[in-house]
């Protein structure tokens, strides 16, 4: 049965990604979502499960089983041949001209090394994991994911190979995705701050029964009686009416500002209006105020203790 939850998890990795970047439609997505759904209940197999992921994605395998050429082998086999001394060596030293490469930020260079690295050295997860960034720097986020999967295949505890598949699904927009992989980075490296702060980040950018977007509680907002009467007084006070009256009609310079157009004058006006609506929100109410600004500091996941390379 531990083989057929292999291939289960093997397939359900390809869907996964066929989701992500294989320019599917709507309903093409909605369907291979409705059949990982089903594939997950029938064996019991999650995308957490990555103690049964495979070394090499199914497609590959297939690849190699279709050309006739010899599928790669699990680099956590015992069968699989260790590299030699000299190669184990020159792939550190790879790794290591790597790593200077991302501090001057030569994205590609590094890219490059690690993969040589790893064509040497095939059965390290760092090498996998540090290309990973190298990927995710160059804005290329489906490779950095390939390489995180398949650093923890070959080690299912690395901490750090979480945390930047989390970094990477979250920069493609799968914020549930990336939750589910802060929480096992969290889980092997509790005390890591890095990681609490981003797994916050992606589970406020989930859909909130509460009608919150974006990790903001909408309906909380609206709900809240200081928030509705600072907005009806601003939308009773004479000014904004007259301003957009103006606009309604079309008529010149609402505010009454000479040596303007109209657009000119439209455009101050409305900022002059809400820079008087946070001023006075400020004064009312300023717990409101700084729970906006915690939050849209906070919008965005940090890489402040992922930048190390190992």
């Amino acid at each position: 049965m531990d083989n057929k939850k292999r291939l289960a998890y093997a397939i359900i990795q390809f869907l996964h990604d066929q989701l992500r970047h294989g320019g599917l439609s709507s309903d093409a997505q909605e369907s291979l979502e409705v059949a990982i759904q089903c594939l997950e209940t029938a064996f019991g197999v999650t995308v957490e499960d990555s103690d049964l992921a495979l070394p090499q994605t199914l497609l590959e395998i297939f690849e190699a089983a279709a050309s006739g050429k010899e599928a790669p082998q699990d680099p956590r086999s015992p069968e699989r041949t260790p590299p030699s001394e000299e190669d184990s060596a020159e792939a550190e030293r790879l790794k290591t001209e790597g790593n200077e490469q991302m501090k001057v930020e030569n994205f590609e260079a590094a890219v490059h090394l690690y993969g040589k690295a790893i064509e040497l050295n095939p059965s390290n997860a760092v090498y996998f994991c540090n290309r990973a960034a190298a990927y995710s720097k160059l804005g290329n986020y489906t490779g950095a994911v390939q390489d995180c999967e398949r650093a923890i295949c070959i080690d299912p505890a690395y901490s750090k190979a979480y945390g930047r598949m989390g970094l990477a699904l979250s920069s493609l927009n799968k914020h549930a995705e990336a939750v589910a992989y802060y929480k096992k980075a969290l889980e092997l490296d509790p005390e890591n701050e890095t990681y609490k702060s981003n797994l916050k980040i992606a589970e406020q950018k989930l859909p909130s029964p509460t009608g919150g977007v974006g990790g903001f509680d909408i309906a909380g907002l609206l709900n809240n009686p200081s928030f509705i009467n600072m907005a009806s007084s601003l939308m009773n006070s004479p000014q904004l009416q007259q301003l957009m009256s103006g606009m309604i009609s079309g008529s010149q310079n609402p505010l009454g500002t000479p040596g303007t157009s109209p657009s000119q004058n439209d455009l101050s006006s409305l900022i002059q209006a809400g820079q008087q609506f946070a001023q006075h929100m400020q004064l009312q109410n300023p717990e409101i105020i700084e729970q906006l600004r915690s939050q849209i500091r906070s919008r965005t996941p940090s890489a402040s203790n992922d930048e190390q390379q190992e």
